[in-house]
This record gives C-alpha cells, structure tokens and sequence, in this order.
C-alpha cells in the first residue's frame, strides 16, 4: 500500500463506462485505473461525472455587488454605466477586495477554478480597483488562477489621463488589455491605440463590443482589419456583440466568416444580455444573445460568461457556470445531447483554452477537477447539476454535500 497524497474513487470519465480511480501525488494526476491500491485521504465519487473545474472568461469583480448603492433606475445599458459610475467615488482598494472575494468564494463552491476578470482604470477609480484584484488573485491562488484584463470602461481619448493609468497597471502585472470603444469619442481611434498598445506589451485584447441592436453599424470590422494588419489573430476575443443576434442568415454567415479570417473568439454574457437588452420594446422585445453555438460551429472561439453579479448591469448571479450555459441552452432552444455537450465546452474547454490552461484529465496533468452529480457533460447543463467536491493542484478546495431527504 503507497502512501498518497489523496485518492478519488469509482469516477465516471465524460464519455466512458467504466469508473476508475484517480491517484493524486505532488499536485498531479499520478494514476488513472480501476481499484488503485493506495493509503492517504480519499473521495469517493459514487459514479459521478469528473471534470476539470469551469473556468470564468469574463466576470467584473471590481463592481460586483453594488446594489446596496447604485440602482439602475432605467434598466438600459446607459443606466448601468452611469449608477456605476457614480458609485465608482466611493470606491476603495479594501471595499472593491471584499466584494471581490465574496464572488470569488461563491465561484469556487460552483465549481470554478480559473477568470478573466475585467477591471476599470480610469483617473476618477485610479488604480484602486486593480490593485484590489492583485490582492485577490495573490491571496486565492490556492484555489481560483485570476487573470486580470484592465480597460477604460469610460472612453479612453475622452478621459485624458486613462491611457497613463493603463500602461501603470500593465508595468505593474496586468495580464491583458481590453476595450470599450463605444464608450470613446473616437471609437476607431481607440482600438487602434489599444492594439497600439497590445503589441507594444506583447498582451492579448478582449473587448466589449457593439452592445446594441442596430445593425446598420458596428466596430467588429474595425477590431478585425486591426487584427489582422498586426498579426493578432487568435489574441483578441469580443464581448456581448448583442448586434449578432439580429443578423440575417446570410449576414451572419459573413461576420462568421470575417471573425475566423481574423482569429477573433466571442464570449457571450447571456444574463446581462438579456437584462439590457430591447428596453425601448413594449411587445416582441428581442433577447439579444448573440448565437455563440453557430459561431462555435465554424471554428470560433466561444465562451459563456457571468459577467456582473448583483450589479446595475445585472442585478442577480450566484456564479454558477452550469446554471449560465443552461440559461444560454434555454434561450438558443437547444436541446440534443450535442448541442448541450458544446454548451458546457463553452464554460470549460474553450475559455480553458482561451486562459491558456489544460483542459486534460490524465496523468501528468494537475490533479484540479470538481465531481457533479451527473453521468454526461449534457446531463449538467440540462440539470444545472451543481459540482459537490473539487480541488486545485492536488488540494481540496470545497465540499457540497448532497441534499439529505427526511422521510416521515
């Protein structure tokens, strides 16, 4: 009997029949086998789905749970941006770090293990909200991989001192750079200067983008001719793109074509999307949600995100990466076992591939998954099956114990 450092039983692997153990030693997968002789702590898994933990790309942290002191009287996408912003004053590096570790904590118990989390800069906030991040993602290494991406949510050429904060933040450990050019008096002019910037640090960008329903102009075929003019196919992802959603077939048929030429992936934030979208309809009010799955399908990069969290933008969430792909499942009306097999991708696989993590269960690989109370990927997004067990590099990072039934 070989002394481990810990030992998962009776497993169920995505797509086979037979449960296996998984040992754990030095923080990786040592053994993948049926009945592994070993001594150490154990879990027994009871034929549960294993999987390795869902992984965030897109969450603001810094303004998350802020209803207490901004409300979105309007319900708009504008109402959001100015309760927040005006909430922003009272702001400190110690309030943003609580509030961020609050989602942080919740995100862990649902099963999420790494995030791209976006952070303002700008000369009102400073660098207080970064700064917090940089706590949080030193003090959760043990159990959440926190990338940060720093961007002007209020405009960058019409806020001067932002740019300064901005390059601040990446001397001082920002991974990446994102973008609001909707929010900018010179749109063009600021993803220019971002991809100016982009290639000056060597970072990847990941934008908010055309956050409207009007499909008689965007900024997505700007991101795409900058991308390709500097050679950032692959490192630049867009966000919300609620425009998509009102595409014809043939329309959306060629900005699919425009985004895989130039390498741009697109992240889709259904509960926000939803929330903001089609205010000024009182019947037929359209959802907004850009259709990811059909961009999945021809070899776009596509994730499923959170993005707020008790928030003007967004006045609910529990982080629960399984409940956001069923809502997207919901509101997409897929139902195959293939269609909610490539939900869950997207809050797993292809954000693990975007954060640049293995996505692997195998020996050699690190000992980080979570177990959920299903026997399939699909099984999870049509259930919402919450994980019950997880752990980061070989250690245990949160229990939920099943429901307990009391019987007369």
């Amino acid at each position: 009997m070989r002394m481990l450092d810990y030992l998962v039983r009776n497993a169920c692997l995505p797509g086979e029949n037979t449960l296996v153990d998984l040992a754990v030693a030095d923080g990786k997968i040592a053994e993948i086998a049926q009945s592994i002789a070993g001594d150490g702590p154990s879990f027994d898994a009871a034929g549960q789905l294993i999987s390795c933990g869902f992984v965030e790309s897109h969450i603001h942290l810094d303004k998350a749970c802020i209803l207490d002191r901004a409300k979105n009287e309007t319900g708009t996408l504008q109402g959001a941006i100015s309760a927040v912003a005006n909430a922003k004053s009272g702001f400190t590096e110690d309030d943003i770090y609580a509030r961020g570790a609050r989602v942080i904590e919740k995100a862990i118990t649902e099963g999420t293990n790494a995030v791209r989390t976006h952070v303002e800069i700008d000369p009102g906030i400073g660098l207080a909200g970064f700064n917090a991040i940089k706590r949080l993602k030193a003090d959760y290494a043990w159990a959440m991989d926190i990338e940060i991406c720093v961007f002007p949510q209020e405009g960058l050429f019409n806020y001067p001192g932002t740019e300064e904060l901005l390059r601040e933040a990446l001397d001082n450990g920002a991974d990446l750079l994102g973008g609001c050019p909707y929010m900018d008096t010179d749109p063009n002019g600021q993803i220019l200067r971002l991809f100016e910037m982009a290639r000056e640090y060597d970072v990847d960008l990941d934008f908010h983008l055309d956050f409207d329903l009007d499909a008689s102009w965007r900024h997505l075929d700007e991101v795409a001719k900058q991308s390709i003019a500097f050679g950032w196919q692959g490192r630049v992802m867009i966000g919300h793109v609620t425009k998509l959603s009102v595409l014809p077939k043939s329309d959306l048929e060629d900005t699919i074509a425009i985004m895989r030429d130039a390498g741009i992936g697109l992240t889709v934030l259904p509960a926000t999307d939803l929330f903001l979208t089609g205010r000024d309809h009182d019947h037929s009010v359209p959802c907004g949600v850009a259709p990811a799955h059909k961009l999945a399908a021809h070899g776009v990069c596509c994730t499923i995100a959170t993005n707020n969290v008790l928030n003007p933008f967004t006045p609910y969430g529990d982080c629960s990466l399984s409940r956001m792909a069923n809502l997207y499942a919901n509101v997409s009306q897929l139902a195959t076992e293939a269609e909610l097999e490539n939900c869950f991708a997207m809050v797993s696989d292809a954000p693990a591939k975007l954060l640049g993590r293995s996505n692997k269960i195998a020996v050699g690989e690190a000992a980080s998954f979570i177990v959920l109370p299903a026997q399939s990927r699909a099984q999870v997004v049509s259930e919402i099956s919450r994980p019950i067990w997880g752990m980061k590099d070989g250690r245990v990072t949160f229990e939920h114990p099943a429901a307990k039934l009391i019987r007369p």
